[in-house]
């Protein structure tokens, strides 16, 4: 099973332009949410964390430099990468905007290939799999473009909600993820599962993993949930 399309929350209060942009967002591959304000793509991020935002800067009711401000304050929201829109082109301007966290400032108007660009840019350095780039950690190699997974050269065989668990893991090698957490990346937050689901397919992970011998990588902290190394 390929991996889920990269969810991309678009927000741009201007009808047309919000548009021609999901439409070759779409066409480039990724799942697009569409937000008309401030308010609303709070409201949608809380709903649903997006891997990441398209943010205009002016908009009614919240501006795009609040809601930046917001999302890089809180810590479940503060890695989503955040590229701000704006027609402003002043250097002080985009200073402004960065400082504020985003990741990105993109001057309007703009050439969409470059905008594709930056957005592949931002998803390779914080959800590479999605991207096609293969994760490594340690003798564990996983290719999303082959759908492969190996370990010390030799090929594993994993369950589809194995293999997306494992690539959860090797995005972030060093992050220890609550069983919640792994339930939204790797079920989806619209699918009701037990928890405890997720004990069950770390034992498994684990069993594949260590098909042709090896060490245990992933790691149990006790009463959080499960990290590599």
């Amino acid at each position: 099973m390929p991996s889920p399309q990269p969810n991309i929350l678009l927000v741009e209060d201007e009808p047309a332009q919000r548009e021609v942009l999901a439409y070759n967002l779409e066409a480039e591959g990724f799942a697009v949410t569409r937000a008309e304000n401030g308010e609303e793509a709070m409201v949608l991020v809380a709903e649903n964390p997006p891997d990441l935002v398209i943010l205009d800067w002016m908009m009614p009711l919240m501006s795009g430099l609040e809601v930046c401000r917001q999302l890089k304050t809180r810590a479940a929201t503060r890695a989503i990468p955040v590229i701000m829109l704006s027609a402003r082109s002043e250097e002080v301007d985009t200073v402004r905007g960065l400082d504020t966290g985003a990741d990105d400032y993109v001057i309007k108007p703009y050439a969409l290939r470059e905008l594709m660009a930056r957005v592949r840019t931002q998803l390779r350095r914080s959800k590479p799999a999605s991207v096609g780039q293969v994760l490594t950690y340690g003798d564990i190699q996983l290719d999303p473009e082959q759908h492969r997974v190996q370990r010390d050269g030799q090929s594993l065989k994993l369950g589809p909600t194995e293999y997306r668990l494992l690539a959860t893991l090797l995005e972030q090698p060093a992050r220890v993820f609550s069983r919640d957490q792994l339930l939204d990346h790797v079920w989806g937050r619209d699918i009701y599962v037990d928890a405890r689901t997720v004990d069950v397919h770390v034992a498994r992970l684990r069993k594949a993993l260590m098909q042709h011998g090896g060490n245990d990588p992933i790691r149990t902290v006790r009463g959080t949930g499960y990290a590599l190394g």
